[in-house]
């Protein structure tokens, strides 16, 4: 029969001396746990450094720089999207318009009156192969007059159908084909697409279309009844995206959070230690009550 411990066997409980929280740091597994919370902090900070440097635009154009005309050709080619830098650009092509694609587009607004615009495909001149340029001639305030404005346009490019004009005006995105909505005539466009423009086109072929548009700055005929569409310059671009600063700074919490949640659990561990000792601290007191 083994003997009671001595140390032990009187009526005085041994004093255990907890652990502190920098001792429960320096163990192994938190040690691991802190270099694995490094880890993340870095792709964290890696993603903030990322998102800042796009932060500021070193790219932007000069102010004026839309104002300026340009040829077409250098602004964007048949098939490509509009760089951003340029879009609402003053350009000049130069051309014909096809006789029979004199288009209605509705739910135009000009200086906050609704209307229509009046299309045409314009093929433009001196090109390796067909190419075209949608184009928006002028505003009315009603379909009849729109209508109207279309049967001028055709008379008029059919009694000149090989007279060629150089237009200038402003090149816009394009606004993407939709459906016409409830009560709408299935035929009516109701927005700005080239895309959807080429499909009413005819002798299209071998054609190559320019994915934006453009509004002229003039009404390109007289006496078709047609206003000119108010387009003014775009909105000077700013050099600083505050939306990616912003993202930039939340990825930086998410660093500093990853230690944090270290510490938290860390400390978490040792609070649990302590709570263990003292439960079995107060089992020992009861044993020996």
């Amino acid at each position: 029969m083994v003997s009671p411990d001595p140390a032990v066997a009187g009526d005085e409980i041994p004093e255990v001396f907890p652990p502190t929280l920098r001792e429960v740091m320096l163990r192994p597994t938190w040690i691991g746990m802190l270099l694995l919370c490094l880890v993340v902090a870095g792709v964290f900070a890696w993603l903030g450094q990322w998102q800042l440097a796009r932060a500021i635009d070193t790219d932007v154009p000069p102010p004026g720089a839309t104002e300026q005309v340009r040829p077409i050709e250098d602004v964007v080619e048949p098939g490509v999207y509009l760089p951003e830098p340029f879009v609402g650009q003053r350009v000049e092509a130069t051309g014909a318009f096809v006789e029979q694609d004199f288009i209605v587009v509705s739910g135009r607004f000009n200086e906050g009156e609704p209307g229509y615009w009046v299309t045409g495909q314009f093929r433009l001149a001196d090109t390796a192969t067909p190419t075209s340029l949608a184009v928006a001639l002028g505003w009315v305030g009603t379909r009849e007059e729109a209508d109207a404005a279309v049967a001028q346009l055709q008379a008029a490019v059919k009694a000149q159908p090989e007279a060629s004009m150089t237009l200038m005006g402003r090149i816009i995105s394009d606004e993407g084909p939709a459906v016409p909505g409830r009560g709408q005539s299935p035929y009516e466009i109701p927005r700005m697409s080239p895309a959807a423009l080429l499909g009413l086109w005819h002798d299209i072929e071998g054609l190559d279309v320019y994915r934006p548009y453009m509004t002229s700055a003039t009404v390109p005929f007289a006496g078709v009844g047609l206003q000119e569409i108010h387009s003014p310059p775009p909105a000077e671009a700013e050099t600083v995206n505050w939306l990616n600063i912003f993202y930039a700074a939340e990825w930086a919490v998410f660093a500093g959070f990853a230690f944090y949640l270290w510490y938290r659990l860390a400390r978490d561990a040792r609070e649990r230690e302590l709570e263990a000792l003292e439960d079995a601290q107060a089992e020992a007191r009861a044993a020996r009550g």
